[in-house]
C-alpha cells in the first residue's frame, strides 16, 4: 500500500495536555491554526476529540499536507493512518499490507485502547499483529530500538493504523498567548528570536529601523526575505519600516560616538514601545545575546531599558552564537543573514562604543536632543508591509 493510499492524519496535541483549564482554548487555537495552514486543500475534513485532531484527506496529497502539518506549533506529532473495523485479524491484515511499503529490519507493536470497551488488551493486540509480520516476513522484533514502530489506535468508531510517528514543530499554538513586537534587523540573531516567540504561542509583528541612503533596497529586501522565512509558522506577518536616518544624523552630530550605539537603541525602544502600543502588542522582542555586543553588556542593557514600561522579552539572552547559528540553519535564515548588506546599527556603529554607559552622561546628551519631535516624526512615517505565508513559494522540506 503506497502513501497515497492513506486516508486519515492523526495529529497529537503535545503540550497542550499541561494546560489543564486553559486546554480548550490553547486546542481551539491549534485547530484554526492548522486549518489556516491547510486552506489551499479544501477537500479535507476534520474532526476533533479529547487528544486528538483526526483529518480526513479525501483525495487529498497526504505528503505536501504532512509537510504543511510541520509547521503548526502547538503539534507534538502527527502520523498518516488507515481506519480500519475494530478486528483482530483485519488489523494484523491491514498491518502486514503496510508495512511491505516500509523499510528496515525490526519492528515494535505500540497498541492502544482509548476505548476500555474493546474486548482485546493492548498486549493481546500487539501479539496477534507481530505473530502475523513474524510469519509472513522478514522482519524482526525489537523492542528498545526498533527500525519501525507500528502504532494501534483503538477508538470507539475504528481502528486506525499508524506505521510512524513524524515529529511536529512542539511548543504552543501561535496566538494563544497574544501579540508581540519582534525588533527584526538583517542579521542572524533577531529571525531566531522571532521563530522562539512564535514557538511560546506569540503572534507576530515586526518593526524595522532603515537608514535611506546609507543602507541601500537590498538591505530592506534582506528582511523582507527573512520575514518570509517565518511566515510558514504563521500567516501573514507585517514589517513595519521606520525611517531612522534623521535621528542617527542628529546622535552623531550632538553626542559623543562613544555613546551612539546607547542612545540609538534608546531611541529605537522608544519608537518601538510607542508603535507597539498602537498595534496592541502586550510586549518587544529581540534577539539580544547578553555579552555578545557593546549594547548587549548587562549594564548597557540596564541603561538602554530604563526607558520602557513594556516587557522586553529576549528569548535567546543566554545563547551562544554557535547555538544560535545552529537554529539559524534549521530555520533556513541563516543564508539570508550574512548577505553583505548592512543595516542600519552595522554602518553607524562607532569604533569604540561604551560597554558601561553612565546614565548622568546618557541624560547630559539626551538634553540636546528634541526626543519627542524625532520620536514623533519617525512614526508618522512608518511604512507597513504585509506578508502572507500563501505568497512565499518554496521548499520547506527542511523543517
Amino acid at each position: 500500500m503506497s502513501i497515497m493510499h492513506y486516508e486519515y492524519i492523526v495529529c497529537r496535541y503535545g503540550e497542550l495536555s499541561t494546560k489543564g483549564k486553559n486546554r480548550r482554548n490553547f486546542t481551539a487555537q491549534l485547530i484554526r491554526n492548522i486549518k489556516e495552514q491547510l486552506k489551499p486543500y479544501p477537500e479535507l475534513t476534520y474532526q476533533a476529540t479529547y487528544d486528538r485532531l483526526y483529518i480526513t484527506l479525501n483525495g487529498e496529497d497526504p505528503e505536501a499536507i504532512s509537510d504543511k502539518l510541520k509547521n503548526v506549533f502547538g503539534l507534538s506529532s502527527f502520523s498518516l493512518a488507515v481506519k480500519v473495523e475494530r478486528d483482530l485479524d483485519v488489523i494484523a491484515n491491514t498491518v502486514y499490507e503496510l508495512i511491505q511499503d516500509e523499510e528496515g529490519e525490526t519492528f515494535k507493536v505500540l497498541a492502544r485502547r482509548h476505548d476500555k470497551t474493546f474486548e482485546h488488551i493492548s498486549d493481546v493486540i500487539n501479539r496477534h499483529v507481530a505473530t502475523k509480520i513474524l510469519q509472513e516476513t522478514d522482519w524482526k522484533v525489537n523492542v528498545k530500538q526498533p527500525d519501525l514502530g507500528i502504532i494501534v489506535e483503538i477508538r470507539s468508531d475504528a481502528a486506525y493504523i499508524m506505521m510512524k510517528k513524524i515529529p511536529g514543530a512542539g511548543g504552543y499554538p501561535v496566538g494563544i498567548q497574544g501579540r508581540v513586537m519582534l525588533m527584526l534587523s538583517g542579521g542572524i540573531d533577531s529571525p531566531v528570536a522571532g521563530y522562539l516567540m512564535m514557538k511560546r504561542g506569540v503572534t507576530l509583528e515586526a518593526i524595522h529601523f532603515a537608514s535611506p541612503p546609507y543602507t541601500s533596497d537590498q538591505a530592506q529586501k534582506k528582511v523582507m526575505d527573512l520575514a518570509r522565512k517565518l511566515t510558514p509558522f504563521q500567516a501573514t506577518i507585517r514589517v513595519h519600516v521606520v525611517p531612522f536616518t534623521d535621528i542617527q544624523l542628529e546622535i552623531y552630530k550632538k553626542a559623543s560616538e562613544s555613546y551612539a550605539i546607547t542612545l540609538m537603541r534608546r531611541f529605537m525602544l522608544r519608537i518601538g514601545q510607542e508603535f507597539a502600543e498602537q498595534r496592541h502588542c502586550l510586549a518587544i522582542a529581540n534577539g539580544e545575546s547578553l555579552g555578545q555586543v557593546a549594547s548587549q553588556t548587562l549594564h548597557s542593557m540596564k541603561e538602554i531599558t530604563t526607558i520602557s514600561t513594556m516587557p522586553i522579552l529576549r528569548p535567546l539572552l543566554t545563547y551562544d552564537k554557535i547555538e544560535i547559528i545552529d537554529l539559524a540553519r534549521k530555520i533556513d535564515t541563516y543564508d539570508i543573514s550574512i548577505l553583505p548588506f548592512e543595516d542600519c546599527c552595522t554602518i553607524f556603529t562607532p569604533t569604540k562604543p561604551t560597554t558601561k554607559p553612565n546614565p548622568k552622561k546618557i541624560a547630559f546628551y539626551e538634553d540636546k536632543l528634541d526626543i519627542d519631535d524625532l520620536v514623533a516624526k519617525a512614526i508618522e512615517n512608518i511604512e507597513t508591509f504585509e506578508i502572507r505565508a500563501e505568497e512565499v513559494k518554496e521548499d520547506l522540506s527542511f523543517l
